[in-house]
């Protein structure tokens, strides 16, 4: 029996309006992607503060996918209040040593395929490639506060 090797895990917040039916559209269409890749539905993105993405990473989430409809949202707020709030978070993330590339916005469409596998695949070579967050979290509290140093005495 192989041993399997743990794969960095995707978080997608589908929209939807958008997003989540883009996944479904993914589905009927017999078509697959990773299956590190969770998806969780949501109404619309912009209702999760950037504490929420904090926390993701640090329960061992290593790439976010908020996709949504872009300026197609049934919701005014939509497109500009997410924009604003991943942007938020980016500031967050780099105060945490966590790689920007690990979150993404992406505009999905209901029948978009495609865009949908593809945003899915680009994240996951990426998460292949950078590691897991786990890691730059570790690296990044060694860094702010080193362990076991103690002043000298004379």
């Amino acid at each position: 029996m192989s041993e399997q090797v743990p794969q960095p895990k995707i978080l997608i917040l589908g929209t939807l309006s958008g997003g989540y039916a883009g996944a479904d559209a993914t589905g009927q269409s017999h078509l697959e992607y990773p299956a590190n890749t969770y998806i969780l539905p949501v109404i619309s993105p912009v209702m999760f503060p950037p504490e929420f993405y904090l926390q993701a990473f640090e329960q061992g989430m290593d790439g976010i996918i908020v996709m949504y409809s872009g300026t197609d949202s049934p919701y005014k707020v939509e497109a500009e209040g997410t924009a604003k709030l991943i942007n938020r978070t980016y500031a967050l993330m780099k105060q945490r040593g966590i790689d920007i590339r690990r979150l993404r916005l992406a505009a999905i469409c209901t029948v978009c395929v495609k865009p949908f596998l593809k945003e899915i695949n680009q994240m996951n070579a990426l998460l292949q490639k950078i590691g897991f967050v786990k890691d730059e979290l570790a690296t990044h509290a060694g860094v702010a506060q080193p362990a076991g140093k103690e002043p000298a005495h004379d």
